[in-house]
């Protein structure tokens, strides 16, 4: 795996983090497109966690995003899916994104 494709997850929280501070809905006014259907779909249903999180209105382009053509388990570990199937919340399970229940908090 190259360097940059392993740095994707600093970016992210540090996304999360801002978002959470900040409560900026300009930060997420316009969809985030990276023609990839995993990561388009990860993103979108991230913002639609954290605006339901902050009470604050969904922006309509997360209804557009479709689920990943494949199930995307982000943790990539073999031994963590059938802790991610069952953990993941519905806003990431409609686009087959799994991730473990602690996956939007920093540790």
């Amino acid at each position: 795996m190259s360097a940059d494709k392993r740095w994707w997850k600093v970016y992210f929280y540090d996304f999360v983090d801002d978002f959470r501070f900040h409560r900026n809905l300009e930060a997420v006014r316009e969809p985030f497109v990276f023609d990839d259907n995993k990561f388009d779909a990860l993103l979108a249903s991230t913002v639609e966690v954290l605006c339901k999180e902050l009470n604050l209105e969904t922006p309509d382009w997360t209804r557009n995003v479709p689920a990943c053509v494949e199930p995307f388990f982000v943790a990539g570990f073999e031994n963590m899916k059938a802790t991610a199937l069952v953990e993941s919340p519905l806003l990431f399970r409609i686009r087959k994104v799994f991730v473990t229940e602690s996956f939007l908090q920093r540790v």
